[in-house]
């Protein structure tokens, strides 16, 4: 069995570790970031797979990495995690239907409600205390998938038609072109930066990079949300003005 997952400000690795510590002691959990992830996906006859939902979707770094890879997904079982801040309907049914195309048999879905990350953006915000309590009620939710999985009747949440319709009319359809491809809308305030170039170490898409002593973006952001959560000046914005909140897991557990 083997773990691997996208993860921006840790919500979902914190999840998908949960997971499989729950379900195998013994198994990896790994990053589509990490070079050794498709020779273990190779070795592997049963994969939890996860990532986090923007806009009832799919990260685009999440969804290109399957298609790249269709081939590695030939007659694996896989079993998809897929975190959000509040509804996805069908979550893991985005990727379970890319995966089926590549020949891989889906035997399980679960969703899990976790604090939100986009940090420039007040709504969805909660206080300490309530992500805290969330993040619990998301290990309880987990224990429970895990039970049921090993018991033969695995949780099936996002899978069906009318998660499909639910996320679809829910969110999908009214902002598909947020996450159809990358974006260009990293903003970097120069009056706050420093240049540390932490943002450039820790970006998956080798999206922003210096240039005459600036740090600079290019157009392939996946909306990942760790580049703001970690930056120390919170310098950093995407999709609205001003950090309200650097949400990182660390600040939950």
């Amino acid at each position: 069995m083997l773990g691997i997952y996208f993860s921006g400000t840790g919500n979902t690795k914190y999840c998908i570790e949960s997971f499989v510590k729950e379900l195998d002691a013994k198994a990896k959990c790994m990053s589509i970031e990490d070079s050794k992830v498709l020779h273990e996906i190779e070795k592997s006859d049963f994969i939890v797979l996860a990532y986090p939902i923007y806009f009832s979707n799919l990260p685009k770094i999440m969804g290109d990495f399957i298609l790249k890879n269709r081939t590695k997904f030939n007659n694996k079982k896989i079993f998809i995690i897929a975190t959000m801040g509040l509804f996805s309907g069908d979550g893991a049914g985005c990727s379970a239907r890319l995966l089926k195309k590549c020949g891989a048999k889906i035997v399980g879905g679960l969703h899990l409600k976790m604090p939100d990350c986009v940090g420039d953006v007040q709504a969805l915000k909660k206080s300490k205390e309530e992500n805290i309590k969330i993040v619990q009620e998301a290990i309880i939710k987990i224990k429970n998938s895990v039970e049921s999985l090993k018991g033969g009747k695995p949780t099936e949440e996002g899978l069906n038609i009318l998660c499909h319709l639910g996320g679809l009319f829910g969110q999908r359809l009214w902002f598909y072109n947020k996450t159809k491809e990358y974006t260009n809308k990293v903003k970097i305030n120069e009056n706050k930066c420093i240049t540390c170039g932490k943002c450039i170490e820790l970006c998956p898409m080798k999206n922003l990079y210096e240039c005459d002593g600036k740090i600079k973006s290019k157009s392939t952001c996946t909306m990942c949300y760790r580049c703001l959560s970690n930056c120390p000046k919170e310098a950093i914005t995407i999709l609205g003005k001003q950090v309200h909140e650097q949400c990182k897991i660390e600040n939950y557990i």
